[in-house]
């Protein structure tokens, strides 16, 4: 099968299945060579099984028994250099549930669902009698997961759930206690809530010095929502703080932190105005991700932020600013400046 028709994360798979296969001496590439690779901490694999009530304990205890009942061939010129007939069964049938989908690569999830095609392998049997999960609970899961999103990117897989993978939900830590009380920035956060009340240049960005306290102004905010102490527009609204260090992190190939940052901004849109979106360190923006070819993370928020689409409050400096934001017209007549000064003693007190 061509590897053109995988995503990046059932390639690697692939890939590092071979390794095992070497490893421990084993003539072919197999199906517990290939789950032993997706089922992995913190990998979707596992994050699906674990929503469906798998024990995923007891699943990789599966995997293991059914590799070691792999046979061991002594004395070979190479190992896992071919797929069993399994396997390449297996990959033909993930086939059938991408097109299924309407997906146009093989994903994660096409695998898992596959593999209930091959009944009588141990680890589908674990799942089927074990743990009592079929494909149609398997599938509710996935289908949740995807939230109607069809896998037309090699990097799909990494955009599942975006904003829970990038983001803090401000308004959650607030609600359960996580923050301490704010004081002394009653006008600060006045003034946000003021522009974020506009119809027009509503997106306050928040400028002032490091450590002067820009984000302790957006947790206040987040306390206020949680009390009911703001207008109407802002009830029950959710801050959610973007973690910019963990959407670039690990971005491997080019474009690959504009599709991280499209699913972001894309649940965003899908909350229909329910969601305040906070980047600290804003202007990082301009030019974050940046190849030759690819596009800027400005690019992506403007046309969105031209529409109402995205409702954003921002943090930086006034030298980050006038460098990389005040420049950018389209960008900068989006926004409304809070200016923040580090608090007096009287305000403190």
């Amino acid at each position: 099968m061509n590897p053109d028709n995988f995503t990046q994360a059932v390639a690697e798979a692939l890939g590092a299945a071979q390794q095992i296969a070497q490893v421990r001496r084993h003539q072919e590439i197999d199906i517990p060579h290939v789950m032993k690779s997706l089922v992995q901490p913190n990998q979707l694999a596992e994050q699906i099984y674990r929503e469906a009530g798998v024990n995923v304990q007891g699943l990789n205890a599966a995997i293991d028994a059914a590799l070691e009942a792999e046979p061991v061939v002594e004395g070979a010129s190479a190992y896992g250099q071919s797929m069993s007939q399994n396997l390449s069964q297996l990959l033909t049938d993930a086939n059938s549930v991408k097109d299924e989908f309407g997906d146009t690569y093989i994903s994660t999830e096409a695998v898992l669902l596959a593999l209930y095609q091959q009944r009588y392998n141990p680890i589908t049997q674990f799942l089927l009698n074990d743990a009592k999960v079929d494909a149609k609970r398997l599938r509710q899961v996935i289908e949740n997961l995807r939230g109607g999103e069809k896998v037309t990117s090699k990097n799909a897989e990494a955009s599942y759930k975006s904003l829970e993978k990038y983001g803090t939900d401000l308004v959650k830590e607030a609600r359960s206690g996580k923050m301490d009380p704010i004081i002394g920035r009653d006008e600060e956060i006045r003034d946000v809530i003021r522009i974020l009340s506009r119809k027009t240049k509503n997106n306050p960005v928040l400028i002032g010095e490091p450590g002067v306290g820009k984000t302790a102004i957006v947790e206040g905010l987040a306390q206020r929502i949680v009390k009911n102490d703001v207008p109407d527009n802002l009830k029950n609204k959710t801050i959610i703080s973007l973690d910019m260090g963990s959407l670039v992190a690990g971005a491997k190939y080019r474009g690959e932190f504009e599709e991280r940052l499209k699913a972001v901004l894309k649940e965003v849109k899908k909350s229909e105005g329910q969601i305040i979106l906070f980047i600290d360190e804003i202007h990082n923006i301009v030019g974050a991700g940046k190849a030759e070819g690819s596009m800027d993370a400005g690019n992506l928020l403007k046309p969105m932020l031209a529409r109402g689409e995205l409702h954003l409050i921002g943090a930086t400096t006034l030298d980050e600013y006038r460098e990389n934001i005040e420049k950018d017209k389209a960008l900068e007549r989006r926004f409304q400046r809070v200016l923040v000064q580090e608090p007096s003693v009287e305000d403190t007190i």
